[in-house]
């Protein structure tokens, strides 16, 4: 008996320790998968070439990023700060500004069509705005947190931090399908800011240099973009924060990047490291 209860009582003890050890589920999320380049052994990675460079707002807490009919649009974070600005890519200067109430942080946006959607973190709440104006047309609802958004032309795609990417109705925003991303490693979360580019998707993985490149049948993994080195180390000089929007401009086949609170967005060419 003595022996049982040795066993007994060492089991609770182990068991009280994993408990524990348990992360606290009340954290931030933060990435589950490590993008490790040497573990890219059946998808290409690639590299850039810097092609242009264009001013940033440095106060930009950057959640996405748009370029439609030669402007570019941008939506911004934090409570209290959230914004939808309409940029002059060349110039840097704003030319149309929304403010959204102080209880919303402002996540990735969209175009569809004539109108720009918005998502916002936890509230479970998107804005339909007109995109001449800025006019708000409608608010909409969703189950999970709003992170990043795009479209493939049928569908709208968002991402809510997770390896989980959700298709939305265009006209009524209900949910009518989901697909899992995955690489060689398994499931690849904290999938943010998204774009969609010549029949892919690509995703900003939060607090990593990486954007991954997905099919949007499958949830594959294409390839990988890596992005280290392409702030200086002089633009380190004032805060800057992760790497953050991708915009891609369809008619000149142009690809822009930039992260929060950067002084630069970065026109960009993949260079494939095969």
């Amino acid at each position: 008996m003595n022996q049982i209860f040795k066993i007994f009582f060492a089991g609770i003890i182990l068991g009280t320790i994993l408990i524990f050890m348990l992360p606290n589920a009340q954290e931030p999320l933060e990435p589950t998968h490590s993008v490790n380049p040497t573990t890219f052994e059946i998808v290409p990675v690639y590299t850039f070439r810097v092609v242009n460079t264009y001013p940033h707002d440095r106060n930009a807490f950057t959640q996405g990023l748009v370029y439609e009919n030669d402007t570019l649009y941008e939506g911004t974070g934090l409570y209290g700060h959230s914004k939808l600005f309409k940029v002059d890519l060349e110039t840097g200067d704003v030319v149309q500004i929304h403010e959204l109430p102080p209880q919303f942080f402002g996540e990735g946006i969209t175009i569809f069509g004539n109108k720009i959607i918005q998502l916002t973190w936890q509230s479970n709440t998107g804005f339909v705005y007109d995109i001449s104006n800025f006019e708000l047309l409608r608010e909409f609802t969703y189950s999970t947190e709003g992170w990043g958004i795009t479209h493939d032309g049928e569908r709208l795609i968002i991402s809510d931090g997770t390896s989980t990417l959700h298709f939305l109705d265009t006209e009524n925003f209900e949910e009518i399908g989901q697909i899992e991303v995955f690489d060689s490693n398994g499931p690849v979360t904290s999938l943010n800011e998204l774009e969609y580019v010549q029949g892919e998707i690509y995703a900003n993985v939060w607090q990593t240099d990486y954007i991954a490149r997905i099919s949007p049948q499958t949830g594959q993994v294409l390839g990988w973009i890596d992005l280290k080195g392409l702030l200086s180390a002089d633009e380190f000089s004032e805060p800057v924060d992760v790497l953050n929007g991708i915009a891609y401009d369809e008619k000149n086949n142009r690809l822009f990047v930039t992260g929060k609170l950067w002084p630069r967005i970065f026109e960009i060419e993949l260079i494939s490291t095969d």
